[in-house]
């Protein structure tokens, strides 16, 4: 066996208080595109750039062209979670793991399980009046035709965090106590590029950092084992 995988095996072994932060490359193995990666969403042809359409102000303007790009891009029905997220439900039952934070808005962690799970940028499965707030549900926004509209007259738009938005303040306040209290911290599957989000790891002061990603990350030289590999090939060892 790989020694870094006998290492992690120990690692996760001796720690009775984990907390994994992933991004899209634990879910690019249930079939979702990463967004940056070489086939990702930001390297393919739009009318207009992806970022500039998961904008707060583009949604503002122009919701059709958005909700055109939500439902065809974002979307993608019938996934299901990986070894990845299956492993990382394992581990929270088993009491080793307390919580997962993530950048994703697939809602597959909890496809699998998994109860502690601060979303940092919201979750596609959930849906929201912008004027009045009232709750929907999300297939108004995903499978929907046209723009979604409230009874009061507002826009239905996803729960998630467009560009140009702040994180919520209390996702982001829980997610810090957890990483700040982690005995060991497992990053993952995220090129650690989005802030203000990949800056959450920062606030981790323990001595078993690991970090898996199939390519460099600006945190590897501070990590105390990296492995570059696929994560779900990783988790499927442990």
């Amino acid at each position: 066996m790989d020694e870094k995988i006998v290492k992690l095996r120990e690692m996760v072994r001796d720690s009775d208080n984990i907390v994994f932060f992933g991004g899209a490359g634990v879910s690019t193995e249930s079939g979702i595109p990463d967004f940056r990666g070489v086939d990702g969403l930001y390297k393919q042809k739009w009318k207009y750039p992806p970022e500039t359409i998961v904008s707060h102000s583009f949604f503002e303007k122009n919701p059709e062209e958005y909700f055109r790009f939500h439902r065809e891009k974002l979307v993608i029905d019938g996934v299901k979670p990986n070894t990845a997220h299956l492993k990382l439900a394992e581990l929270e039952r088993q009491g080793k793991l307390k919580a997962i934070v993530t950048q994703n808005i697939d809602g597959l962690h909890q496809s699998a399980g998994s109860k502690t799970v601060f979303e940092l940028h919201g979750s596609i499965m959930r849906a929201y009046c912008s004027k009045c707030r009232k709750v929907y549900d999300a297939d108004v926004v995903n499978h929907g035709k046209n723009v979604p509209h409230c009874t009061c007259g507002g826009i239905i738009r996803p729960d998630i965090v467009l560009y140009e938005e702040a994180l919520d303040d209390d996702v982001v306040s829980s997610a810090i106590r957890y990483i700040r209290n982690a005995d060991m911290l497992i990053i993952g599957g995220t090129s650690l590029n989005v802030y203000p989000a990949a800056g959450l790891i920062n606030y981790y002061r323990g001595d078993r950092l690991v970090l898996i990603n199939r390519s460099e990350t600006p945190a590897d030289r501070y990590a105390d084992l990296v492995i570059h590999a696929k994560i779900g090939e990783v988790f499927s060892q442990i």
